[in-house]
């Protein structure tokens, strides 16, 4: 009788292997951390003498989850930011907070308290994407927990990177450091491609190839990145990112909810795994995938939860039940998806989608003791029926929760018994993780009060101050600006003709300021629109200071791309009140006495406005050289428009506008 370690016995055992076995008096035999026998109790009994015998009565025996997309230290960010787009949560509040806090303990901390709830919920296995991840990676070295962990690259500048050549350098070190540990698999994860660059993927791809290790990227996840890829470069993120080499090789792609027929063969032929994300999808809105496409092509899909940020927990058994649900309601059949598929996808599938299969995911000699029971007697799981061989896997995905989940063993090593923890204390994480919650509630408290801040997060600190000296009259004769244009102290240097349209975000208080997005459509002689530019602006409402007849001193603190769509903004700044302006605009830019001057003859259409104005500026940089053109500026309106001025304007076109719809 061959001597073992651990002996689980009298439960149904589901092996989730390829015959897809089923022992309902079965026993899983363990010794180290390798499995040794798998079959029928008695049969095991008689084989094995085991230092520990696991009584299983009235339970599933089956393999540990497999989690196959998370972000597990955003446990410390859970709940900051719900109900909002992607990319207004990711932008708008992810990414500024992460800035702020995300360090090495910051990282290690969520991390451990994910895996302890990834344990609670019966999850063996997870592929992480985050930063810091040596500090994953760290973690479950320490708790016992399988991970893949992915180094997060991207263009912009990052908590553990100032630069994307920082973090390629980081994720080299890092896979060098933990490459052939029996529970780390370090992997290299480009964040998506709307956040990287060619330069980047392709370097991504590179090291991935050259150490052997897998690639975690997001994928096609909304509408709104499948349709700027296209714009931007003339194809889906799918043929964008294979034509630069990151599906080549061990590549496990997140979400993919909008990928056509074309690009799942492109998948399938490249050997990509998928993990499919239904909270995190429904939640955010952006879309069901088409997994039963996928899974039919052939594709390996897996089942994650992604973040608890955007789920917000880590109960794999809440996406198996949705998985399922979601594939019926798709394609309006409920055959699609049946249970035993669904519970395929969290085990053996996403094992081989995170191209991990051969060594986890299912009960088999030889693979590693990856473990976990199930406690069927409890009120939502009574009654059982047996009459249906296939009953059994309807009863876990349907029925069962994740706190029936009794024992966890990964590698050979107890995480949990009779839902007690054995690796890790969760007291003091919870102590310090309030502690950080409490720094980040001030922080936002304080951070979306104050507009300009919000704005610079999300323009990626493109900051500029711009100082206009300024007069505004009105000018209902427009052929006048002849007089102007043909004096001979005037040198016409450059003229434009476009249609602006322009959106205020206003404040309650004016010492919020205001925001304004601005689209300008460049037109041609023949009234085309020949170039679309759109610019966030912020100015204060209150003037720095007035000279002598509505002569005005201004300063916009903020001017940069607005590279969101307008909807964006509205539900970032979620603004008290909005203004919309829509007006025409000739555009001279022109040398009186030698300084140059920018002269806008403004035709306003929304709201309907009974003058035209003409608006007269030049930049500035100190006091004295305001009060210099000041002076040239009320030379030219006195001296050369006096006949045509009727009247001067001390207010924007925003104050103007808002007077007007109120009387």
């Amino acid at each position: 009788m061959q001597r073992i370690d651990v002996l689980f016995v009298g439960g149904t055992v589901l092996t989730m292997n390829e015959n897809m076995d089923v022992y309902p008096n079965g026993a899983v035999a363990v010794k180290d951390d390798r499995i040794v026998a798998v079959g029928l109790r008695e049969e095991l009994e008689k084989s094995y003498q085991a230092n520990e015998v696991v009584d299983c009565t009235g339970q599933v025996i089956m393999p540990g989850l497999v989690d196959t997309h998370t972000h597990l230290s955003m446990t410390l960010l859970r709940g900051l930011a719900d109900d909002l787009r992607l990319d207004v949560w990711l932008l708008g509040y992810m990414m500024p907070t992460e800035r702020m806090f995300v360090n090495e303990n910051f990282v290690y901390l969520g991390a451990k308290i994910g895996m302890a709830e990834l344990i609670m919920g019966g999850t063996t296995t997870f592929a992480d994407m985050y930063y810091f991840e040596s500090e994953v990676a760290r973690a479950a070295a320490e708790i016992g927990i399988r991970g893949i962990c992915g180094q997060s690259v991207l263009k912009f500048p990052a908590p553990d990177a100032e630069s994307y050549e920082d973090s390629l350098a980081y994720t080299e070190k890092f896979i060098q450091e933990w490459k052939d540990h029996p529970l780390v698999i370090p992997a290299v994860a480009p964040h998506a491609p709307y956040t990287c660059t060619d330069e980047i993927l392709e370097a991504c791809a590179r090291i991935a190839k050259t150490y052997d290790v897998p690639i975690l990227i997001h994928v096609s996840e909304t509408r709104q990145e499948v349709e700027d890829s296209r714009k931007e470069f003339g194809m889906p993120p799918v043929p964008r990112i294979k034509k630069l080499g990151v599906l080549d090789h061990k590549c496990l792609a997140a979400h993919c909810v909008h990928v056509d027929q074309g690009e799942i063969r492109t998948l399938h032929n490249h050997k990509v795994g998928v993990a499919h994300n239904p909270t995190s999808n429904l939640k955010l809105a952006s879309g069901i995938a088409p997994i039963a496409e996928m899974l039919a092509q052939g594709i390996h899909v897996g089942i994650g939860t992604d973040g608890t940020a955007s789920n917000n927990d880590l109960d794999m058994f809440t996406e198996i039940h949705l998985a399922a649900l979601l594939a019926k309601v798709a394609t309006n059949d409920p055959t699609t998806l049946p249970a035993k598929q669904a519970l395929l996808m969290a085990t053996r599938i996403g094992a081989e989608a995170a191209h991990i299969g051969d060594i986890t995911g299912s009960l088999e000699v030889g693979k590693r003791a990856d473990i976990i029971t199930i406690n069927l007697e409890t009120l939502h799981n009574t009654p059982k029926f047996n009459h249906d061989p296939d009953g059994i896997y309807g009863q876990v995905v349907y029925a069962c929760k994740s706190t029936d989940v009794q024992d966890v063993m990964c590698n050979g090593r107890w995480l949990m018994r009779q839902r007690v923890l054995q690796t890790v204390d969760v007291a003091p994480l919870l102590k310090e993780a309030k502690e950080i919650a409490q720094e980040i509630d001030t922080f936002l408290r304080e951070y979306t009060q104050n507009i300009l801040s919000k704005l610079i997060s999300i323009a990626s600190l493109e900051q500029r101050e711009s100082f206009e000296i300024q007069l505004k009259v009105v000018f209902d004769e427009p052929e006048r600006i002849q007089d102007l244009l043909n004096h001979p102290d005037v040198e016409i240097v450059k003229h434009s003709h476009y249609r602006q349209y322009d959106t205020y975000f206003l404040f309650e208080s004016e010492d919020s300021g205001r925001v304004r997005y601005r689209e300008d459509d460049y037109l041609d002689e023949e009234g085309n629109v020949v170039n679309v530019r759109t610019r966030l602006t912020y100015t204060s409402p209150t003037k720095e200071r007035e000279f002598g007849r509505a002569v005005l001193l201004s300063r916009s603190q903020f001017l940069a791309p607005a590279d969101r769509p307008l909807r964006f903004y509205r539900e970032y700044f979620k603004a008290p009140k909005e203004l919309e302006i829509q007006k025409e605009r000739r555009r001279w830019h022109i040398l009186y006495k030698g300084i140059l001057f920018y002269v806008n003859l403004d035709r306003i259409i929304e709201p309907t406005a009974r003058h035209q104005y003409l608006e007269i500026k030049s930049r500035t940089w100190s006091l004295s050289d305001a009060e210099y053109k000041a002076t040239l500026i009320s030379e030219i309106v006195d001296n050369i428009l006096a006949d045509s001025v009727k009247e001067r304007i001390a207010m924007e076109y925003v104050e103007l506008a808002a007077s007007s719809t109120q009387s």
